[in-house]
């Protein structure tokens, strides 16, 4: 599994709710469906990677 960092999010409960419903409509955890759409818009506003690094790999040049 890649490496995940934890973080603590502060959200209306309205709009918790409102993602809780969606995931459970895509049938994917909560915190799948956060990452799914912070993906999605990444891609929408030309900010995501073309290609994400292989697991483990920091992205930088090696020394």
């Amino acid at each position: 599994m890649a490496d995940r960092k934890a973080f603590l999010l502060r959200v209306d409960p309205a709009l918790l709710e409102a993602l809780q419903r969606w995931a459970n409509d895509d049938l994917r955890s909560l915190n799948g469906q956060i990452e799914y759409v912070l993906r999605e818009a990444l891609k929408r506003a030309g900010r995501a990677r073309a290609h994400p690094p292989p697991d483990g790999a920091s992205g930088g040049a090696p020394d």
